[in-house]
């Protein structure tokens, strides 16, 4: 998975994630990727700074600051072992705002979701972003066939 900094063409700031830099630039092709903000789908990269932690400085690195929109992640205490701590709770903070993100932006299919998916992939239904259920076998068949998918992150306490 990849991070991207966007922003629209009114300038509206926001993130988004993506299976690859190829899917990335297939969505927005396709007019997928959108301003959650204004529904523009006039959308672009933003410049970012990568996030490189060295096998030296893996306890001393401090990341990037966050865009003023994100609210500050919890303090912890200082360590390699805090870090992972921090970085972990981020990770799970981000999956968690993707899940929420998808689950408003997009219509459950259900059981349908490989016709629906295999359906917009061959011209015979309208794009709409959609989610659903997949066994493995129709995930692969899906990928197999060129159709893009990925498969929802589950985090510990969605299983509760």
């Amino acid at each position: 998975m990849i991070r991207y900094a966007l922003h629209c063409d009114r300038s509206h700031a926001f993130e988004s994630w993506f299976q690859s830099s190829s899917a990335y630039d297939s969505q927005v092709k396709r007019k997928l990727v959108t301003c959650p903000i204004c529904g523009s789908a006039k959308v672009e990269k933003a410049i970012m700074a990568p996030r490189i932690i060295g096998k030296k400085g893996r306890g001393r690195a401090t990341p990037p600051p966050e865009p003023a929109s994100t609210p500050a992640p919890e303090a912890a205490p200082s360590g390699p072992t805090s870090l992972m701590m921090a970085q972990e709770r981020e990770l799970r903070a981000k999956l968690k705002e993707l899940r929420d993100h998808i689950v408003k932006n997009a219509d459950n299919v259900g059981e349908r979701f490989a016709n629906e998916a295999r359906a917009m992939h061959y011209g015979d239904k309208e794009h709409r972003p959609i989610y659903g259920e997949a066994s493995p076998d129709e995930a692969k068949s899906l990928i197999d066939e060129g159709i893009e998918v990925s498969p929802l992150p589950t985090l510990p306490e969605d299983r509760n």
